[in-house]
C-alpha cells in the first residue's frame, strides 16, 4: 500500500483528505494510517528528497527541510523572508498552543498583538479555527498546511518538545475542533471587526525584522522566553469562565513593553512566499 499511496499523493496537485485516500484504496482508515506512517518512514529512512505532510487540508509530498536552500537557488527564490520578533513569537504561542484567540496571546505577551496577528494571517501561517466561549465569542487562532511547509513538519504535532518546567495556559473555554490523524482542521469562520476576550488597553510593540528560514529552533524559543516571562510577571492565569458562566478576570499585562507597533509589521500578501519545503507538483 506504501507505493500505491505513493503515486497517488505524487500525481495530485493538492493535498488529498484522508477519506479520500482511503476511499481511492479501498482501506480501512486503520490500514491507510499504517500505509502512511510506513510511506512517511521510507521516506525519511531512505534519505529521499520527500516526505508525506499531513496537515489542516490534507495529506501531500512535499520536498524534504534539508533540499530548500537548494529548491530556492534553483527556483530563484528568496531564500527567507523576514518577520519582526513579534509576530515570530506570536506564531509561536499559536503553534505551541492552538487554538487560542488574541486574548490569550495578548496576555501571556502582555502587549497588543493585533498587528502581528494579521501579518501571519496575511502570509497563511495561522488561520481562524472556530469560536471559543464566552463574552464576543473570539476567534480561535490555528496553525495552517502553510505552517507546516514553512517548518518542515509532518504534523502539527511534531514541534520541539519545551521545558518541563514551562506551563502552557489553560484550554480556552469551548474549543471544539475537528481532529483527523491528530491534525488540526481549521474551519472557516468570518473575522469580525473586534474580538472580545483581548487582552484590553495592552500597548503594541515596536521590534525588529529576524530572518525565519524554517528554523524550529527559533520558535520553540520564542516561545519558551514569552511563556517564562508570563510565568514570572504572573500573568498565565488566563480567563476561564467557570460553570456558573462567570469569567475569571485575567490579571493585567505586567511590566508593559511600551510604544506602538510599526505598520511595517503587516507585510503585504504579495510578499507572503516564506522559505521552507516547497509542495511537490503532479
Amino acid at each position: 500500500m506504501p507505493s500505491r499511496i505513493e503515486a497517488l499523493l505524487f500525481v495530485s496537485d493538492a493535498p488529498v483528505s484522508e477519506p479520500a485516500l482511503g476511499r481511492a484504496l479501498g482501506a480501512t482508515p486503520a490500514r491507510l494510517a499504517r500505509g502512511l506512517e510506513a510511506l512517511a518512514s521510507a521516506l525519511r529512512d531512505g534519505e529521499r528528497g520527500l516526505r508525506v505532510q499531513r496537515g489542516p487540508e490534507g495529506v501531500q509530498l512535499v520536498t524534504a527541510p534539508e533540499a530548500a536552500a537548494y529548491i530556492e537557488h534553483f527556483l530563484g527564490l528568496e531564500a527567507s523572508r523576514r518577520l519582526s520578533t513579534a509576530a515570530l513569537e506570536t506564531l509561536a504561542i499559536v503553534a505551541y498552543r492552538q487554538p487560542v484567540t488574541r486574548g490569550t496571546i495578548e496576555t501571556i505577551r502582555g502587549v497588543g498583538s493585533d498587528a502581528a496577528v494579521a501579518t501571519l494571517r496575511a502570509r497563511g501561517l495561522i488561520t481562524d479555527g472556530g469560536r471559543a466561549e464566552g463574552p464576543g465569542r473570539p476567534t480561535l487562532w490555528v496553525t495552517t498546511q502553510r505552517f507546516l511547509q514553512h517548518f518542515g513538519l509532518e504534523r502539527p504535532d511534531d514541534l520541539p518538545p519545551l521545558p518541563e518546567d514551562i506551563e502552557l495556559p489553560p484550554e480556552e473555554a469551548g474549543a471544539q475542533l475537528a481532529l483527523e490523524g491528530g491534525a488540526v482542521l481549521a474551519q472557516a469562520v468570518p473575522e469580525p471587526d473586534a474580538e472580545g476576550g483581548g487582552a484590553g488597553g495592552a500597548a503594541s510593540e515596536v521590534t525588529p525584522e529576524v530572518e525565519i528560514a524554517g528554523d524550529l529552533a527559533a520558535l520553540s524559543s520564542a516561545a519558551e522566553s514569552a511563556l517564562r516571562a508570563a510565568a514570572e510577571q504572573g500573568t498565565l492565569s488566563i480567563e476561564v469562565p467557570d460553570p456558573g458562566g462567570s469569567p475569571h478576570p485575567s490579571p493585567p499585562p505586567q511590566g508593559g513593553r511600551e510604544a506602538q507597533e510599526s505598520p511595517d509589521d503587516l507585510d503585504s500578501p504579495d510578499d507572503e512566499d516564506d522559505a521552507g519545503p516547497t509542495p511537490r507538483e503532479g
